[in-house]
């Protein structure tokens, strides 16, 4: 079975030879000069780089500040030897006590992130400013619980919590307030086991097929079933229920319209937009729910929707008295629809960070270390900001495929190749079997950049046709992907 840390710790292990040359670390070369002028506005004597790799950064930086202290954090072991061997002090913190990267390291800590009163504990014992992590909804949650607890800056209190990790909380709002959203229902997991198909039935009264079943308490695609007719909500409701603890689930109508990633940051109670980008999906299989295979950056119906989501946005946190701090939005919208809300998190989205960067040169890593630091450089960095104006076009492509073993990625390995990408992430080892909701999310993504919307098309075109992985008997284990069929007006967008 193929393991996150594992995985991550052999790819970089890969990459430590040439890591400080090749286009392997070429996105990180580019955010150098970056922290060279964020250092240069902070007063410190240590400095901790958090995924510090072969310590070349920390090099630099040493040259400026020959009197301060160097640490360096990275789960990969040849990494850790290559900052070893510049003569930095290496230390690893996670809830892996047999990861092979304490072999090398100077210092280590075993805590699990949901461990809340051990690392508050730790964090008031060594004088901890602050806590950053802002792009799962469970470290959202665990951050939220440790500052609270250990009197540390955080932008949501433990009480605000239910309104971001709670759909049903988060829906009731919505409702209250009279915002878009789908229409939906909470059925008992006791109802659907012992209930009759009548009471059933009536429980999801005035709903319109289709319908889809998801958890309450998570986020992704994960439990998420289509119901296409009355006699399968019971069969499809309990498979929801077997990915919670919680004891109801979510029913509610199914949106085909195009969907959205909208992620924000608010700041003395006003949401500033940071991007908003496509997120489409295709039907692998007839009957099959959609699954996510592409995200665009900058969205091209973005001069349609921003500012009613903003609106939608705006008036959510009114009501949970959000003030500052992170906030991201899932939402449908249609030509004469106009929008319904999907989900709203206190979060960024995971593996898109790296695409606001990279199409507008905003850096949500510098947003977070300025909100402990330098609040008053926030707003210098939206109002430096366009969302109407990249600098790039880009979009992570997203590859899922069947439950067979994997045999030949020769085809996806040539993609990773390709002068567009700036970074490839193949998940499987070749002698793996693909395993549903198991520890990988993809086959594989890409994050491809390009000059224009056109080249990014032809570019993405050129991935869905040629994206292969085979299985020992030959077999495509690669689920097709296919471009939504956009408007006409926008398909030749710049």
């Amino acid at each position: 079975m193929a393991d996150y840390k594992k995985l991550s710790e052999s790819t970089f292990n890969m990459q430590t030879k040439t890591y400080d040359t090749d286009k392997n670390g070429k996105h990180a070369r580019t955010l150098y000069q970056h922290v060279i002028n964020q250092l240069e506005t902070i007063k410190f004597d240590n400095l901790l780089d958090v995924g510090c790799g072969t310590g070349e950064i920390l090099t630099t930086v040493k040259r400026l500040y020959p009197n301060t202290s160097m640490y360096g954090i990275d789960v990969s072991e040849e990494m850790l030897k290559k900052a070893k061997e510049k003569g930095y002090e290496t230390v690893v913190c996670d809830g892996y006590a047999d990861g092979i990267a304490r072999t090398y390291a100077d210092k280590a800590y075993t805590i699990p992130v949901t461990d809340v009163d051990a690392i508050a504990l730790m964090c008031r014992e060594e004088g901890v400013d602050g806590i950053i992590t802002s792009f799962s909804d469970l470290l959202l949650e665990c951050m939220v619980k440790i500052a609270d607890k250990a009197g540390l800056p955080c932008y949501l209190k433990p009480e605000q919590l239910s309104w971001y990790r709670d759909k049903s909380a988060c829906r009731d709002v919505l409702d209250k307030l009279g915002l878009p959203a789908p229409g939906f229902r909470k059925i008992s997991v006791e109802l659907l086991k012992q209930g009759s198909e009548e009471e059933i039935q009536q429980s999801i009264a005035n709903l319109q097929y289709p319908l889809i079943s998801k958890p309450l308490d998570k986020y992704g695609s994960r439990g998420i079933f289509i119901i296409h007719h009355s006699d399968e909500v019971r069969k499809k409701a309990l498979q929801t229920a077997e990915y919670t603890d919680c004891q109801e689930i979510l029913v509610e109508e199914y949106n085909d319209g195009y969907e959205f990633n909208m992620m924000t940051w608010v700041m003395d109670g006003k949401v500033n937009v940071i991007s908003i980008a496509d997120r489409e999906k295709t039907e692998m299989e007839e009957g099959m729910l959609p699954l996510s295979t592409r995200n665009v950056y900058p969205s091209r119906f973005l001069a349609e929707v921003e500012k009613s989501a903003t609106d939608i946005l705006q008036n959510y946190i009114r009501y949970t008295g959000q003030t500052e701090g992170a906030l991201s939005m899932q939402f449908f919208w249609k030509p004469g629809r106009g929008i319904q809300v999907c989900e709203i998190a206190g979060r960024f989205f995971g593996y898109e960070h790296e695409l606001t960067d990279m199409v507008y040169g905003f850096q949500t890593e510098e947003l977070l270390l300025d909100y402990l630091y330098e609040k008053d450089r926030i707003k210098e960095m939206f109002d430096r900001h366009d969302i109407y104006h990249p600098v790039k076009y880009g979009a992570v492509l997203y590859f899922q495929g069947r439950q067979l073993q994997i045999a030949d990625q020769t085809a996806a390995c040539e993609l990773a190749k390709e002068k567009c990408v700036v970074k490839p992430w193949i998940f499987y080892k070749e002698g793996e079997h693909v395993i549903e909701y198991g520890p990988n999310p993809y086959l594989a993504l890409y994050y491809i950049e390009t000059e224009n919307r056109r080249q990014l098309e032809m570019e993405t075109e050129k991935f869905f046709s040629e994206m292969s992985i085979r299985d020992p008997e030959g077999r495509e284990v690669a689920y097709r992907n296919k471009i939504p069929e956009y408007e006409k007006e926008k398909k030749t967008d710049d």
